[in-house]
């Protein structure tokens, strides 16, 4: 293999792949990122797996020999980026790989590239195009609400809906809920995902670096796929049933407010310094004294009570939080305003945005 390209361009690629690497020291080859020059071809083809999902990236580059080698993903991330040329030269000796630019010469050991895994086969399923910004806001939106444990595999994995007309991604760890619908899908058919959550997450770090407006997404029973630009990224998906979560959204409340969200956040910001470690806070609406406030208390710092401006209706209610979950979603509204919705004592809060109909987040109250 012989071959000259862009630093920058090699280097993005392999900081892409390096993401996406194992760490299983049982197979080390996992660890490793496979540079493939096929004959006839312009480019560079590097990838990387970690058994459960895979990338791959087509650098553009002027090609003297085919070949293929797998080195380190680290050691070749650390040597492209500390060379200082805007053009780096690879070939491969006596099996191994040398990285020249510009007076620098480095030798790299390889590994059998023999025992990389296959990336798994191109999806013959047609994809949907979907801009990349709104499918990657549409991942972020919800997956802080999955489960970190995959004990219930559902529920620690982005349940992606493509339907015609848009993508719906939701996220639940039973204790609050996530929604967020992209419009504007060319999708005909519909289809039901289940990404686990770290390949949701590796998804958001690959959709981050497309240099492109719209990815192509497709997917079977048993992965999913992104395209575009020369970069495809594959992960396995869960065989499984995502909770039916319409049914636990209230119908009515009992109690609305209506406040500024930077009123609100910053309230939770003041009740986190005073609520200890179990983080909870208290939220009381009295709708006919016209009062939305909120107290935090614990033995070790005080106890705080601070009130904001609202439009309030409904019942008096008196409630509990664990504060991380009702700020979590706060900057994820595309809204200077929020709507709280609650269905009662010992009942879900609905946060909505004013203006942002396509997010909704459910949190559970606390039961004291």
């Amino acid at each position: 293999m012989k071959l000259t390209t862009i630093k920058e361009k090699i280097l993005n690629a392999v900081q892409l792949a390096e993401k996406i690497t194992g760490k299983k020291e049982s197979l080390p080859v996992l660890s490793c990122v496979l540079l493939e020059v096929v004959s006839g071809k312009g480019e560079l083809i590097v990838r990387a797996t970690n058994l459960e999902a895979g990338v791959e990236v087509s650098v553009p580059c002027e090609v003297e020999d085919a070949g293929v080698v797998a080195v380190s993903a680290s050691v070749l991330s650390q040597t492209i980026r500390s060379i200082s040329g805007e053009k780096i030269s690879l070939k491969t000796e006596d099996g191994n790989l040398v990285v020249e630019s510009r007076g620098t010469r480095t030798l790299i050991k390889a590994i059998p590239h023999e025992e990389f895994p296959a990336l798994g086969g191109e999806n013959d399923v047609k994809g949907v195009s979907v801009s990349r910004e709104e499918l990657m806001r549409g991942v972020q939106s919800v997956a802080y609400a999955a489960s970190p444990s995959m004990i219930r595999p559902e529920l620690g994995s982005v349940y992606v809906l493509l339907k015609p007309g848009a993508i719906i991604c939701v996220a639940t760890d039973s204790f609050r809920l996530a929604e967020k619908t992209i419009p504007g899908v060319s999708s005909k058919s519909e289809t039901e995902l289940l990404v686990p959550l770290k390949h949701a997450l590796e998804l958001v770090h690959v959709l981050e670096r497309i240099d492109a407006n719209e990815v192509s997404l497709s997917a079977d029973d048993s992965q999913m796929s992104i395209s575009a630009n020369g970069v495809r990224y594959v992960s396995r998906v869960v065989d499984g049933t995502f909770p039916n979560y319409k049914e636990i959204l209230p119908k009515v409340f009992e109690t609305e407010a209506t406040v500024l969200k930077n009123d609100f956040s910053e309230m939770l910001r003041k009740a986190r310094v005073f609520s200890g470690n179990d983080q909870h806070v208290g939220l009381h609406i009295y709708p006919k004294r016209k009062i939305f406030s909120a107290t935090a208390r614990s033995s070790e710092v005080g106890e705080m009570s601070d009130s904001i401006d609202a439009a309030i209706s409904g019942n008096d209610l008196d409630i509990n939080f664990h504060i991380g979950y009702l700020a979590d979603c706060l900057s994820l509204i595309e809204s200077d305003s929020i709507i709280l919705g609650f269905a009662g004592a010992g009942k879900p809060l609905v946060i909505r945005g004013v203006s942002d109909s396509s997010f909704t987040y459910l949190v559970m109250p606390l039961n004291r």
